[in-house]
């Protein structure tokens, strides 16, 4: 089996990350998606609250230059607290 992605890049590739609703997720998660796509800007971003307002999920689409940039950006995605879910 093959590593090689099906993807071409640079490609653009929506993250969802789902998290507690609370005042300092937004800014963290916010932080390490500027370190790994600097170039993203607010109009490729989407908030949205759970049902009962106990979670949001934002979803970013970044332009993804490389399967290594991805894997680091989730990997750090899920190690940032109060992430409960990165898909």
């Amino acid at each position: 089996m093959s590593d090689a992605s099906p993807l071409v890049f640079p490609t653009d590739y929506p993250i969802k990350v789902v998290g507690r609703r609370e005042p300092s997720l937004r800014p963290r998660v916010d932080a390490v998606l500027r370190r790994h796509a600097p170039d993203l800007t607010e109009d490729r971003i989407r908030e949205r609250e759970s049902g009962q307002g106990n979670f949001v999920s934002v979803t970013y689409t970044i332009v993804a230059r490389s399967r290594e940039q991805v894997i680091a950006l989730v990997e750090e995605l899920a190690a940032t607290e109060g992430v409960v879910m990165v898909i």
